[in-house]
């Protein structure tokens, strides 16, 4: 491996949004990559995908993501595996409880536990990983959805709420260790994880996602929309007074 070959842990190793985004940086230059999850099977099956492309070098880690307990240590094997690290893109989410009051309750603590609690400690995990040696990225994956919780949406929202105010607040304390988050807010994304739902206005693709995060990376922004009117929209209904935003067909 050569010293110009970035090191890039993907949390969350079949994202489909996460793989595109190792898929994006490689076509800048020779990548490294680990992907960490739980499905061997899975993980063997994109990192051969990876690979194929002649850019990246894959390495499948097999790690319990779904216990905390264990997130420091799969950072560690991640890092091990790669001869350090210089992004870790954090891409651990589940769409469902959508049915707000009439959700499954048992769904809806899933959503909230997976989106932020497990999400949020591998955030934790992967910033002091970084700010030990000193330098690094973070990318965490949140969604518009988290900027104001929707009636329709308001499990994954609120815990994609948490997860980006977790980001903000962590990355700020990490900044003096000379360690970049990089918050990213897509829209509806088209793909495996909304496939069967109605496309809502202003929506994405992985690789769209993935451009526009490589784009804010080099231009050091902190938080990136996609697409990128999307802020001003949000902006927008952030301001709406209440009994007017609970009205709106969203």
């Amino acid at each position: 491996m050569s010293a110009s070959t970035r090191r890039v842990v993907l949390l969350g190793g079949t994202s489909e949004i996460g793989l595109a985004i190792v898929r994006r940086l490689a076509a800048d230059g020779p990548l490294s990559a680990a992907l960490v999850g739980r499905d061997q099977a899975a993980l063997e099956r994109c990192a051969a995908e990876l690979q194929a492309s002649g850019q990246v070098q894959a390495t499948p880690i097999l790690a319990d993501l779904d216990a905390a307990a264990g997130h420091d240590a799969a950072l560690r094997l991640a890092g091990e595996a790669l001869g350090g690290i210089e992004i870790v893109v954090l891409a651990v989410g589940l769409l469902g409880g959508q049915e707000g009051l009439d959700a499954d309750p048992e769904q809806a603590a899933e959503v909230m536990r997976v989106n932020f609690v497990l999400a949020g400690s591998l955030l934790q995990a992967a910033l002091r990983d970084l700010c030990a040696r000193s330098a690094g990225t973070l990318i965490v994956l949140c969604s518009v959805a988290g900027v104001r919780v929707r009636a329709s949406n308001p499990f994954y929202g609120a815990a994609k709420a948490g997860l980006d105010g977790l980001a903000a607040g962590l990355g700020d304390a990490a900044r003096a260790h000379g360690v970049h988050t990089l918050t990213v807010r897509p829209g509806f994304v088209v793909g495996r994880m909304t496939a069967g739902l109605a496309r809502a206005p202003l929506s994405t693709t992985p690789a769209a996602v993935a451009e526009a995060t490589v784009r804010g990376l080099a231009r050091g922004r902190d938080t990136v929309w996609v697409p990128a009117p999307l802020q001003i929209v949000f902006t927008l209904l952030r301001a709406l007074p209440r009994p007017i935003w609970r009205r709106l067909p969203l």
